[in-house]
Order: C-alpha cells, then sequence, then structure tokens
C-alpha cells in the first residue's frame, strides 16, 4: 500500500508540473505575438530567436515531464496488480488455517454417548467404554484428514493444526471451549473417499460401532458449511530457515 500511495503523489506532482509547463508554453506564445508588434524589424530576429531557444527548452522539459507521469501510471497499475495478487494468495493462505468460513460438499456424522445401554446396566468398570473421549474425536480427526478432508469441525468448533481436544470432567474441550455429546462432525472433502477412509477395518469408527456411540452414520452431502477458527494461532518456535551464503 506505501509503494501505491507514493505513486499516486509521484502522479499529482507530475501532473502538476506537465500544467506549469503548459501555462509557461502559452505565455511564451503570447510573449511572441506582443514582441512581433513591439520590437523593430532589426531586432525582431534576435528576439525570436531567444524565444524560440526558451520555448524549445521547455518543450523539451514537458516532454521529460510527460514521460515521467507515464512512467508512474504504469507503476501504479502494477502496484495494483501486486496487490491484487498478494490479496488473493493471503485469502489462500486463511482457507488453509482455517481463518475463513468454508462451504463444500462433504460429510457428516454424529456420535453420542450411549446412555441407553448405560441405563440398562453395566459393570461400573466398564462404563467409560460407552462413552465418547477426546482419543476418540482425536483418532477420528485424523482419519478424516488421511481420507483427504480439507476442512473439520466438531460441533461448530473449527479443527486446525493447533486446536486441542481435551478431556475436562464430563465434557470435551475443544480450541480451549467446552462441548459436550452429542459431537457433530462435519467435514469438507471428496465424500466417497472420507466416507471408505472411516470405514477401513482398522478405523477408529469401527469401535465406536462396536459400543453404540455413532448415532448418525456417516452421510455425504453436498452443501456442507463449516465455521472459520475464530481463536488466534501463536507461534513461538518457529523460525526463519536461512540458506547458507545468504
Amino acid at each position: 500500500m506505501k509503494k501505491n500511495g507514493i505513486a499516486i503523489l509521484l502522479g499529482f506532482v507530475c501532473a502538476v508540473l506537465v500544467y506549469a509547463i503548459a501555462i509557461q508554453l502559452k505565455t511564451i506564445d503570447e510573449a511572441n505575438k506582443t514582441v512581433s508588434g513591439s520590437v523593430s524589424e532589426s531586432g525582431l530576429r534576435d528576439e525570436v530567436l531567444k524565444w524560440k531557444e526558451r520555448y524549445d527548452n521547455i518543450y523539451d522539459r514537458l516532454q521529460e515531464e510527460e514521460k515521467k507521469l507515464e512512467k508512474v501510471r504504469k507503476e501504479a497499475s502494477s502496484d495494483d496488480e501486486t496487490s491484487a495478487g498478494l490479496r488473493e494468495e493471503l485469502k489462500s493462505i486463511n482457507r488453509m488455517l482455517g481463518f475463513t468460513e468454508l462451504t463444500g460438499k462433504g460429510i457428516t456424522l454424529v456420535l453420542d454417548d450411549n446412555k441407553a445401554q448405560i441405563a440398562e446396566g453395566v459393570m461400573p468398570g466398564t462404563i467409560a467404554d460407552y462413552l465418547v473421549h477426546d482419543d476418540d474425536l482425536i483418532r477420528l480427526m485424523n482419519d478424516l484428514k488421511n481420507g483427504g478432508a480439507e476442512a473439520i469441525s466438531i460441533n461448530e468448533q473449527r479443527v486446525v493444526s493447533t486446536t486441542g481436544i481435551v478431556c475436562d470432567g464430563n465434557v470435551v474441550r475443544i480450541n480451549g471451549q467446552k462441548v459436550s455429546a452429542p459431537f457433530e462432525i462435519k467435514a469438507i472433502g471428496y465424500p466417497e473417499r472420507l466416507i471408505g477412509t472411516l470405514n477401513f477395518p482398522e478405523a477408529i469408527l469401527s469401535t465406536l460401532r462396536s459400543v453404540g456411540v455413532v448415532k448418525e452414520e456417516p452421510k455425504k452431502s453436498n452443501s456442507i458449511t463449516i465455521p472459520k477458527y475464530t481463536g488466534t494461532i501463536s507461534i513461538k518456535y518457529l523460525s526463519k530457515l536461512e540458506r547458507q551464503g545468504e
């Protein structure tokens, strides 16, 4: 933006110079007319030559300033194109980082504690087997990523590279926010591949099915909206890698 501002300022200055020079040329032209009527024929030639020289010099300056003005216009246009390119690149980065709301085709599924099984009466030591835990959600997120998910959310909490999923009593904290069951999971990506990956025998979904916590099986959708990440990503340990000799 600074380059664009400088270009605009230079363009304004050049335009003023061009205008001033044009006025000078007009003044010289009027002076030529005045001289032709006020000086004697013997001195007219010398006077005209002097004014012509001044005219030529000022005309040359005018040409130079017009070239400068044209150069400034081109630079300003180039800066606009560069800025537009940078804005598009920034949008793409924000999409990848999760700072942009996204809509696309993908899948949804719902996990919930198997309250019915718990209510029927199970051994106290096995109650935890019928609950959805943070480890279950983490493994499911990994399976979705392996299936090519481009964006994921759990109960409208966007899952990004720094998202933490941890148990906090009878709830789960996601991005520092308390989230309780049922867990609605949305993923944008190629639906068939996502579902296929979740259905692998070694995927966590098969285990979750066996304990009855899959309340809604994965289903395809042509329009899923995943909210943007509203937190902040803090960079503490990354550093720029400088190549040798630079």
